[in-house]
């Protein structure tokens, strides 16, 4: 008899050099050690057998990198292509003072760099918009931590209805970006991650398949399930692109509302975690179980 303790490494991966500092996303990575504790040993081809009756359909292991040289070198050249993109509109920016312009990780880089900024977006509004836009698109896909401070940005420079707009725009355009990497070198990536997680929503969307649109949009309004899993997982459990955009386009409204009106009192607020309160959750979840009463309702009918 065997007994698997799962344990967890962090794994760093270097995405963005591109502003003035680095990002770095850190992923954890289960690793799995072997305990023989004495007992039958399972054959090797119940083992296989098991294997194959996951959704995924297949395992890898945890000592070994989760990517080919082959889809590693595409994952690489979609990288190199974001990242030039954004180094050319950082180099032809007007003057500017270039040591001011980095990714604010706290609240306090956050209102320094929005009273830098300020002036800039107002003479080069342009410019300004497409440099956000294509920072903000290039971090939701290569999933660098910080599109939060990004959105209070916007809300504190454009104001509610302009940001949510911005936001909104770019929050899809990210994730539809990262869906298509996704479905290119996700699969080994996210079994390698999250392989329970994965096993459960490919459960859960096969429930609801006929009512996959109201599921998906329950998903995107509250936050039972991180926007970062459902990105990467949807391509492998073959969800279709339109139902993912139009529940990421609609779903996104809420929580991005709520952010970008936070970014209008920026100087009052103290924490990130005071932007989803018990009150503002409570709010999400009944828009959700509202979006979700169709699948309960036909479910209903079936069993009747």
């Amino acid at each position: 008899m065997k007994v698997k303790i799962l344990r967890c490494s962090s794994l760093p991966v270097n995405f963005l050099q591109s502003l003035s500092t680095s990002a770095s996303l850190f992923m954890a990575a289960p690793r799995s050690l072997v305990v023989d504790i004495g007992g039958a040993r399972p054959s090797d081809k119940s083992e296989e057998m098991n294997a194959a009756e996951s959704p995924t359909g297949k395992s890898f292991k945890a000592d070994r990198f989760p990517l080919s040289k082959w889809e590693f070198a595409a994952a690489l050249g979609v990288f190199l292509v974001f990242s030039t993109g954004l180094l050319c509109i950082y180099l032809t920016m007007p003057a500017a003072e270039y040591e001011m312009l980095k990714l604010p990780r706290t609240l306090a880089d956050l209102r320094l760099l929005k009273d830098h900024l300020a002036t800039y977006a107002g003479e080069y509004p342009a410019k300004f918009i497409l440099g956000y836009c294509s920072t903000y698109i290039f971090m939701q896909t290569f999933m660098i931590p910080g599109t939060i401070f990004m959105s209070l940005l916007a809300g504190a420079l454009f104001g509610v209805v302009r940001g949510l707009f911005l936001v909104v725009f770019n929050a899809t355009a990210g994730a539809s970006s990262c869906y298509f990497l996704s479905k290119l070198i996700g699969r080994p990536i996210i079994n390698w991650l999250w392989p329970e997680k994965l096993r459960y929503f490919q459960a859960e969307i096969t429930k609801r398949r006929e009512k996959l649109l109201n599921y998906m949009l329950f998903l995107r309004v509250t936050p039972t399930l991180p926007n970062l899993f459902i990105n990467l997982a949807s391509p492998i459990v073959d969800i279709p692109f339109h139902i993912f955009f139009l529940a990421t386009v609609i779903g996104l409204i809420p929580a991005s509302y709520i952010t970008v009106r936070a970014g209008l009192a920026l100087g009052d607020l103290k924490s990130v975690k005071d932007l989803y309160d018990f009150k503002t959750l409570a709010v999400l979840f009944l828009i959700g179980s509202v979006l979700l009463f169709p699948t309960l309702l036909k479910k209903k009918r079936i069993y009747e």
